[in-house]
């Protein structure tokens, strides 16, 4: 057996302690499949006291994760702090610097300074792995940078945060408010410190960018993503959705097209018997779709000890064997700028919107939304109430542009109460 491969593990959270426990419950089965044993030669954390329910006294402890980092006795760092500045950044780059490899979970470092890292990583010779950074224990960065290597990516999209889709799930089935449902991910412990960074659609968007720049050969390029969360979704939203045969989820798509990179992460209508529509809890799903396997489903944990530290464990692996790949499937420099679309594709459109109850309420509508090119589809109107008459529209595929020029027109009709919902339903 060849010389161990030494980590040096920066975060002993959730994912950091799981690591621990797959080195020393699996050293044997390890070693069995890298041809190499996976030892641990120092940790460093924020509190050294804290009982986080492992044995750490075997390993060296460095409070600075820079220190780390630089250890001689360190093969591969593993940099699961967080955050996309600050130490996990000062450590990783130090790591590289240093002819480290990098492991890492850090989705937001990699979102913001991915191609530099990249850069960095691939001049100096070394790895920089982040299967864990993306959906959790799905294998989706190997799935795209392997197995689909010989495909021209066309769409990639899917569920990518787990919190939203409990929250928008429990909507659905007992009927709770968003509020109510976000109290309840709250209290159990799903949601980050900053609860945009989940519902604000961040956390999920910087998985997107990340598969983009694989999927497209493009440099990372986060900053040019339409984001919407989940925040706006009402239980009447959830039920009227329902009642066409939909679901709502936060759905993350990226796309080339000939207007440049789509990359939208917002609430979309799919078919509730897609399999997209089909997810429930915290689970999440990446959808990848090539020109030569047609579409690929990806479905598992997006997150927790044991589905993070697996994906960790898996790069940790690959090192180990000595599997080097390019940062994001291809050398870093011939990454190219992304150009953001100009503008989304054309969709349909679900709208919600409280008419007041009187006579060619819906005929303003219908000429004001006409009258800016959208051609309406469907349509359905419930019961009465207090004056208003709530009304959906499912329209014809529509330019967005257009549909919001006539969501700006409708306040002038006189006949909408509240502002309109609208919603891009996704062929999935």
């Amino acid at each position: 057996m060849s010389d161990p491969i030494r980590l040096g593990i920066a975060g002993l959270g959730t994912v950091g302690v799981g690591v621990v426990k797959i080195v020393q419950r699996h050293a044997s089965l390890l070693g069995a499949r890298t041809g190499r044993a996976v030892t641990i030669s120092a940790v460093s954390a924020r509190s050294r006291d804290k009982d986080r329910g492992i044995n750490l006294g075997d390993y060296a402890w460095e409070d600075d994760p820079v220190d780390l980092a630089k250890r001689a006795d360190v093969d591969v760092f593993v940099e699961l702090m967080g955050g996309d500045e600050g130490p996990a950044k000062d450590a990783t780059e130090a790591a590289l610097n240093a002819g480290k490899d990098v492991v890492t979970a850090n989705k937001a470092m990699l979102a913001h300074h991915g191609q530099t890292l990249a850069e960095l990583a691939e001049a100096k010779n070394v790895s920089l792995r982040y299967e864990a950074a993306v959906a959790g224990g799905i294998p989706v960065i190997k799935s795209l940078m392997e197995g689909l290597a010989g495909n021209r990516i066309t769409r990639v999209m899917g569920v990518m945060n787990g919190t939203c889709n409990y929250i928008l799930t429990r909507m659905d089935e007992d009927g709770l408010s968003y509020q109510e449902a976000f109290d309840e991910a709250d209290g159990l412990g799903f949601l980050e410190a900053d609860p945009n960074l989940d519902v604000g659609g961040i956390d999920a968007g910087h998985k997107l960018a990340i598969l983009a720049s694989i999927a497209f050969g493009t440099q990372v390029a986060f900053g040019d993503m339409r984001l919407d969360g989940i925040g706006k979704v009402s239980i009447d939203d959830i039920r009227r959705a329902g009642d066409l045969g939909y679901k709502i989820k936060l759905l993350g798509v990226a796309q080339m097209t000939g207007r440049g990179l789509e990359q939208r992460m917002t609430p979309c209508l799919v078919p509730a018997t897609s399999p997209l529509g089909q997810l429930v809890g915290g689970t999440n799903m990446v959808v990848i779709e090539g020109d030569a396997v047609d579409q690929v489903v990806l479905r598992g944990p997006g997150a927790g000890e044991g589905p993070t530290a697996s994906a960790v464990m898996g790069d940790i692996c690959d090192i180990a064997r000595g599997l080097r790949l390019p940062v994001f499937g291809q050398p870093a420099e011939t990454l190219v700028p992304a150009t953001p679309a100009n503008a989304e594709s054309p969709a349909r459109f679900y709208l919600r919107m409280e008419l007041v109850d009187k006579p060619g309420a819906l005929a303003k509508v219908a000429t004001a939304l006409g009258e800016n090119g959208i051609s309406i589809d469907r349509m359905r109107q419930y019961d009465h109430a207090e004056g208003t008459a709530p009304v959906l529209i499912i329209t014809h595929k529509s330019a967005r542009p257009d549909l919001d020029a006539a969501l700006a027109a409708l306040p002038a009709t006189g006949v909408v109460s509240a502002e309109p919902v609208a919603l891009r339903i996704e062929d999935v």
